[in-house]
Protein backbone atom coordinates (compact mmCIF):
# COMPACT_ATOMS: atom_id res chain seq x y z
CA UNK A 1 0.00 0.00 0.00
CA UNK A 2 1.34 3.58 -0.79
CA UNK A 3 0.81 6.25 1.66
CA UNK A 4 2.19 9.16 3.46
CA UNK A 5 4.50 8.92 6.38
CA UNK A 6 3.81 12.80 8.20
CA UNK A 7 6.33 13.81 11.18
CA UNK A 8 6.01 16.19 13.46
CA UNK A 9 8.81 18.11 15.65
CA UNK A 10 7.93 19.54 18.48
CA UNK A 11 8.93 19.89 22.52
CA UNK A 12 7.61 17.99 25.50
CA UNK A 13 6.84 21.14 26.97
CA UNK A 14 4.61 23.53 24.29
CA UNK A 15 0.99 23.51 24.17
CA UNK A 16 -1.78 24.40 22.34
CA UNK A 17 -5.21 24.91 23.55
CA UNK A 18 -4.00 24.02 27.19
CA UNK A 19 -2.82 20.29 26.67
CA UNK A 20 0.71 19.28 25.37
CA UNK A 21 0.95 20.20 21.59
CA UNK A 22 2.12 15.77 20.84
CA UNK A 23 -1.62 15.30 22.59
CA UNK A 24 -2.93 17.89 20.43
CA UNK A 25 -1.39 16.39 17.08
CA UNK A 26 -2.49 12.85 18.01
CA UNK A 27 -5.96 13.97 19.34
CA UNK A 28 -7.47 15.79 16.13
CA UNK A 29 -5.85 12.95 13.52
CA UNK A 30 -7.94 10.87 15.55
CA UNK A 31 -11.00 13.05 15.13
CA UNK A 32 -10.21 13.31 11.45
CA UNK A 33 -10.32 9.83 10.66
CA UNK A 34 -6.40 9.17 10.68
CA UNK A 35 -5.65 5.09 10.75
CA UNK A 36 -3.06 5.72 14.04
CA UNK A 37 -0.13 8.19 15.26
CA UNK A 38 2.27 7.82 17.55
CA UNK A 39 4.18 10.16 19.89
CA UNK A 40 7.91 9.41 20.87
CA UNK A 41 10.00 11.39 23.27
CA UNK A 42 13.79 11.67 22.71
CA UNK A 43 16.60 11.12 25.11
CA UNK A 44 18.24 14.67 23.94
CA UNK A 45 18.43 16.91 20.58
CA UNK A 46 18.18 20.30 19.25
CA UNK A 47 16.75 21.71 16.44
CA UNK A 48 16.98 25.18 14.41
CA UNK A 49 18.37 27.49 17.16
CA UNK A 50 21.06 24.85 17.71
CA UNK A 51 20.04 24.50 21.93
CA UNK A 52 20.47 21.08 22.80
CA UNK A 53 17.61 19.51 25.12
CA UNK A 54 18.02 16.78 27.19
CA UNK A 55 16.14 14.82 29.91
CA UNK A 56 17.88 14.76 33.32
CA UNK A 57 17.42 11.77 35.46
CA UNK A 58 15.45 13.29 37.95
CA UNK A 59 12.87 14.98 35.72
CA UNK A 60 9.32 13.94 35.37
CA UNK A 61 8.88 16.43 32.52
CA UNK A 62 11.55 18.18 30.86
CA UNK A 63 11.96 20.18 27.34
CA UNK A 64 13.08 17.55 25.42
CA UNK A 65 12.39 16.95 21.68
CA UNK A 66 8.85 14.84 20.85
CA UNK A 67 8.48 13.42 17.48
CA UNK A 68 4.89 12.21 16.59
CA UNK A 69 4.31 10.73 13.19
CA UNK A 70 1.24 9.05 11.22
CA UNK A 71 1.23 7.07 8.27
CA UNK A 72 -1.54 8.36 5.70
CA UNK A 73 -2.95 8.95 2.61
CA UNK A 74 -2.04 11.91 1.00
CA UNK A 75 -5.35 13.24 0.65
CA UNK A 76 -5.60 12.96 4.70
CA UNK A 77 -2.09 14.30 5.09
CA UNK A 78 -3.47 17.43 2.63
CA UNK A 79 -6.48 18.02 5.19
CA UNK A 80 -4.24 17.78 8.39
CA UNK A 81 -2.08 19.61 7.42
CA UNK A 82 -4.78 22.38 6.55
CA UNK A 83 -6.02 22.06 10.15
CA UNK A 84 -2.68 22.75 11.13
CA UNK A 85 -2.38 26.44 9.15
CA UNK A 86 -5.83 27.17 10.41
CA UNK A 87 -5.17 26.59 13.84
CA UNK A 88 -1.27 28.29 13.45
CA UNK A 89 0.30 25.87 15.46
CA UNK A 90 4.17 26.31 14.66
CA UNK A 91 5.75 22.92 13.65
CA UNK A 92 8.43 21.57 11.57
CA UNK A 93 7.26 18.59 9.47
CA UNK A 94 8.64 16.42 7.29
CA UNK A 95 6.68 14.37 4.39
CA UNK A 96 7.46 11.77 2.51
CA UNK A 97 5.67 9.23 0.04
CA UNK A 98 6.46 5.48 1.47
CA UNK A 99 5.03 1.97 0.82
CA UNK A 100 4.02 0.19 3.67
CA UNK A 101 2.22 -3.06 4.55
CA UNK A 102 2.24 -5.69 7.02
CA UNK A 103 3.68 -9.38 7.09
CA UNK A 104 2.14 -12.36 9.43
CA UNK A 105 -1.32 -13.34 10.20
CA UNK A 106 -3.32 -10.56 11.85
CA UNK A 107 -5.64 -12.89 13.52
Amino acid sequence: MNATHLRFYTYETRKHDGISVYEWLLEHARKQGIQGGSAFRAMAGFGRHGTLHEQHFFELAGDVPVMVEFLMSEEEAQAYLALLRSEKIDLFYSRNAVQCGHVGDLA
